[in-house]
């Protein structure tokens, strides 16, 4: 990574955590991670770094908050995320159909980003959509009814979309 991309990323950190300190009451290591997290949709060391001089905790300390949390990614994300709905309902009607077809047609074997970086996929218990199951969300637009054959045709449209 760049000198420029880590003091771009410390920068986006930083406007997060100052938006976040004027519009929370309480303002704690968690709610800054949260910030960090949903500006720049991962957390990277930068990141940490940062709400750990802003809370005036040890980067340690911080660390154990986030590590603590299996929402937060430590890694960057695809360009796209395509989440599959593995609740119960959707898992009756479908769904581990179309998530074996989703996996293999990234290339994965569970959870993660396909090589190229495009996609990044995940697992969801419940994407509260359980009238259209089995359902995916693909960059927060949920789809319903979902097929092996459908999902195969989202995923062919993402990888040709431009971001």
């Amino acid at each position: 990574m760049s000198t420029q991309d880590i003091a771009t990323l410390r920068q986006r950190t930083q406007g997060a955590l100052e938006a976040h300190r004027k519009a929370a009451r309480t303002v704690t290591v968690l709610s800054c991670l949260l910030a960090a997290h949903d500006a720049l949709g991962y957390l990277p060391q930068e990141a940490i770094e940062e709400v750990a001089r802003s809370t005036d905790h040890t980067i340690n300390d911080v660390w154990g908050v986030a590590s603590f949390y299996t929402n937060f990614r430590f890694t960057s994300p695809g360009e796209h995320t395509v989440e599959v709905c593995w609740g119960p309902t959707c898992h009756l009607v479908g769904a581990m159909n179309v998530l074996q077809a989703v996996q293999e047609a990234l290339g994965l074997q569970g959870e993660g980003e396909t090589a190229d970086g495009r996609i990044s996929l995940k697992y969801n218990t419940c994407l509260g959509a359980c009238s259209q199951a089995p359902v995916i969300r693909s960059d927060e637009h949920v789809l319903g009814g979902m097929t092996p054959a459908r999902a195969l045709a989202l995923l062919a449209s993402l990888r040709h979309k431009q971001t």
